[in-house]
């Protein structure tokens, strides 16, 4: 067995794999010659005390050991095997596809976009300000939402399945083996694209398909058990369906309402991007002037409750970027995400608050289980209104934010099409802007210098979560009341991020085979 040992180290000392495995022997009683390997299994950051130090947690090979074997998934072929129908590639679709080709099925991928390369053609166009495609974008086409996102592999939550199996499928497609042991993993959206794609090659080589430019129209149902799926004048079956549409797909919630399908409304949040100089961020977070050339771009964890509200930060993006995250040229939304090596001027995060059912009670005899959706879309069509009818989005200085003052000029952002001075906190539902100036007082006091005029407020982060929730039973996981209806992933109100996702579509997936067996 290895042996397992924690060192704590400063920063250039954790960088230096030589010195940490001769202090390694040191502490063993042993030479260095012999270790025949060191296996770095956690790494964190400790920025508690004035000078920060690195956790190191390592496993130690000798001489003569066995050693871990080599990353390896053997996917068998699928072809012939029953065929299930995944609507949606992202996180949820795509392991949902896996683990249904390792259970004997053959998963039918269909996505509404279209691939990564001329997904990134529709993407430069949005940030240029030109027309969106509302079937590809930052939130559709292949590899969903994940694609172009920040790539963070964080979650609460171990109790949705493996975990670790999860990050190893990553690393096998393509993910820097580092995210095995990192606190807070992170691929960067610049490696994301390659590793969808040899996903999706995967899905293909064992026999699957994945079909694009495939956005559903209807759902093929006999009674109260759905066969398949309707894309324009296209049907295709299987002997289930996976829902993992992600929580854009608004015209699949109306869909599923329209076809008696039930649906219910539930709790979400939102707010808006905060952006702060990343050098700001760094300085508050490890005590010094300049990080310097071996700790990461330093990151922030938020949350506190204001008048019984929930308000926290979100999707926090350090050395990232604000991107256009709207599906419609009617609404304003902005997301945030960062490359691999964090290297942005700019550090940035989702600053929301909850919003409860009686926050859209008023909307309820007209849109039924759908009244928070509407709710979010008023929210992100005032914010377009606010930005000038483009994709300029409204901003405004936090500490003008926070103090109720317009803003008469704005300092530079890493949002490519713009942003324009607009008081946010006038034309926001108020119970929103007063969690969050409460939120960011708060915030302000814990951290010095958080709350500052060097940093804006931009609008509007409104997508951290659906509106709606697909029910499902928890044992089957299947819908209560339609036969064959598996909905999974943040659509279906069942995850918050790339990994709870794909956790959660392995899940359904193997509910599926139970199913289908």
């Amino acid at each position: 067995m290895p042996v397992k040992l924690t060192l704590q180290l400063q920063p250039r000392e954790a960088a230096d794999a030589k010195h940490y495995t001769a202090l390694a022997a040191r502490r063993l009683g042993i030479s260095d010659r012999d270790i025949a390997l060191v296996r770095v299994v956690k790494r964190s950051i400790d920025a508690r005390q004035r000078r920060p130090l690195v956790n190191l947690s390592l496993e130690i090979y000798v001489d003569q050991e066995e050693q871990p074997a080599p990353l390896h998934f053997d996917y068998p072929s699928c072809v012939g095997k029953p065929e299930v129908v995944v609507v949606g590639s992202g996180p949820a679709g795509l392991f949902a596809s896996l683990r249904l080709i390792e259970l004997g099925y053959r998963p039918i991928l269909l996505e509404r976009g279209r691939d990564v390369s001329a997904r990134k053609t529709d993407i430069a166009q949005i940030n240029r300000g030109e027309a969106i495609n509302p079937d590809s974008n930052y939130a559709f086409g292949e590899g969903g939402a994940g694609t172009f996102s920040d790539g963070k592999l964080f979650t609460r939550s171990k109790k949705r399945g493996d975990y670790n199996k999860a990050l190893q499928t990553l690393v096998f497609h393509g993910a820097n083996p580092e995210i095995l042991f990192e606190a807070h993993p992170h691929i960067g959206t610049d490696k994301l694209p390659y590793i969808i794609r040899r996903i999706c090659q995967t899905i293909t080589a064992c026999g699957g398909e994945v079909l694009f430019e495939r956005r559903v129209t209807d759902l093929i149902m006999r009674e109260n058990r759905v066969k398949g799926v309707v894309c324009g004048n296209e049907r295709i079956e299987g002997a289930a369906v996976v829902l993992a549409t992600g929580h854009s797909a608004r015209d699949i919630y109306h869909l599923l309402h329209k076809r008696g399908v039930r649906l219910e409304g539930k709790a979400f949040a939102m707010g808006v991007r905060i952006e702060h100089p990343q050098r700001l961020i760094d300085q508050i977070q490890y005590h010094q002037p300049e990080r310097g050339e071996y700790l990461p771009a330093a990151s922030y964890s938020l949350v506190s409750q204001e008048n019984g509200r929930g308000v926290y930060s979100f999707c926090m993006c350090p050395g990232g970027f604000i991107v256009p995250a709207m599906t419609d040229a009617a609404h304003s939304v902005v997301n945030g995400m960062s490359p691999s090596g964090r290297t942005s001027p700019y550090a940035n995060s989702g600053l929301v608050t909850e919003v409860r059912e009686s926050d859209y009670a008023h909307l309820v005899e007209k849109w039924g289980p759908l009244a928070g959706l509407k709710f979010q879309e008023l929210f992100e069509e005032e914010a377009r209104r606010q930005g000038g009818d483009r994709q300029v989005a409204p901003a405004q200085r936090v500490a003008d934010f926070v103090s109720g003052k317009a803003s008469t000029g704005l300092p530079k952002s890493s949002y490519v099409p713009g942003i324009t001075p607009s008081r946010l906190d006038l034309w926001m539902p108020s119970f929103i802007a007063e969690g969050l100036r409460m939120g960011l007082s708060t915030f302000g006091r814990k951290l010095r210098g958080f709350v500052t005029n060097e940093a804006v407020v931009v609008g509007v982060e409104s997508r951290t979560s659906t509106p709606v929730r697909i029910p499902r039973d928890p044992e089957s996981l299947m819908h209560p009341e339609i036969e064959g209806l598996f909905p999974t992933g943040e659509g279906a109100g069942y995850a918050g991020g790339i990994i709870s996702a794909a956790l959660d579509g392995e899940r359904v997936a193997d509910a599926v085979a139970q199913y289908a067996k």
